[in-house]
């Protein structure tokens, strides 16, 4: 039974496209804006496309309850899960969808690498340790919500990698470090059926102690869907928004300065280029300035001794490569 459907992205999207468009932006702002861009495209297209192997799997079953795009915060802390699944016997599957532009390798100790068409290789963060740390945050809201097994018995979490079809995957030895849980998107059906197999007699056992009734899967699923919490989609970082709103504007000037975009009144003077990059939230920080994700040292000095290159911040290589 499909229980919620992906929020719509459109808003966020025509809003970086037509601020792009804007003649105010500065070349951090335009860079920025690029990139999330393309994020988001790129997120939300492998985000549908893993969607609509998982409907085709699930959506019809009885047994079953699906939910897309989920947003849960919890005692301050936020999980972002792209699907879910859940069973009668309490078992969550967690797919964390990723859309890599190029082949992965994952080594022996689970650490991942994407290397790019055009050059380049860059390690990323695990999904499935980024799957494990969601599963902590929504086991707190299954206790608040009250959603447990019959005689205690705790619901079980099962994290799965979704990739896109086309994707190259180099793995290594299963038995140094096992990947079964990384597929590509248009095998789960086949890889549900494996970890079936895979299942011995006592799991088989407890699943059946723990069943529950179809009302009672769809009514713990609606009350999931209800603590959704989307983000704004109209949101941006401070980074973006107008410089000149921090300014007490004239009286003749007020209605121009309301109307303008969220983006800067233009580049800054060369006499205040310093001052205005040092006010950035990532100024001389080790997170990459575009995607906002944690640089090495060595990332974060090159750009910093190529000023004019970088404006003064830092990115990692991946988005190094998009600027200058």
């Amino acid at each position: 039974m499909l229980i919620k459907t992906a929020d719509d992205k459109q808003r966020r999207l025509k809003l970086l496209e037509e601020l792009q468009a804007s003649p105010l932006l500065d070349r951090q702002q335009r860079q920025w804006l690029q990139d999330e861009a393309m994020r988001c495209q790129r997120g939300q297209q492998g985000e549908r496309d893993a969607a609509h192997y998982i409907d085709h799997w699930k959506k019809d079953s009885e047994q079953h309850a699906v939910l897309h795009d989920l947003r849960f915060v919890v005692d301050g802390e936020t999980a972002q899960i792209d699907h879910m699944v859940i069973n009668r016997a309490l078992h969550f599957y967690l797919f964390e969808t990723k859309c890599f532009s190029g082949d992965v390798q994952i080594n022996e100790q689970g650490e991942w690498t994407v290397s790019y068409p055009r050059g380049g290789r860059y390690g990323v963060p695990s999904p499935l340790e980024q799957s494990r740390r969601h599963e902590r945050i929504l086991d707190k809201l299954l206790t608040k919500l009250d959603i447990t097994g019959r005689g205690g018995l705790k619901p079980s979490f099962h994290h799965v990698v979704l990739l896109h079809p086309k994707a190259t995957i180099e793995r290594p030895d299963e038995k140094r470090f096992d990947t079964r849980d990384v597929i590509k998107a248009d095998m789960i059906q086949r890889w549900h059926e494996q970890y079936i197999e895979s299942v011995g007699v006592v799991e088989v056992f407890g699943k059946l102690l723990n069943w529950h009734g179809t009302d009672t899967l769809r009514e713990w699923a609606e009350k999931l869907a209800r603590q959704h919490r989307p983000v704004n989609p109209l949101e941006l970082p401070d980074f973006i928004k107008p410089r000149a709103a921090m300014a007490t504007p004239s009286v003749g000037a007020a209605k121009s300065v309301a109307l303008a975009p969220a983006v800067s009144a233009g580049p800054p003077a060369a006499e205040s280029k310093t001052e205005d990059v040092a006010s950035h939230p990532l100024y001389r920080k080790l997170v990459c300035a575009t995607c906002q994700g944690k640089i090495s040292y060595p990332e974060g000095k090159f750009c910093w001794n190529q000023e004019k290159r970088f404006g003064g911040l830092q990115y990692c290589r991946e988005h190094q490569a998009g600027i200058g």
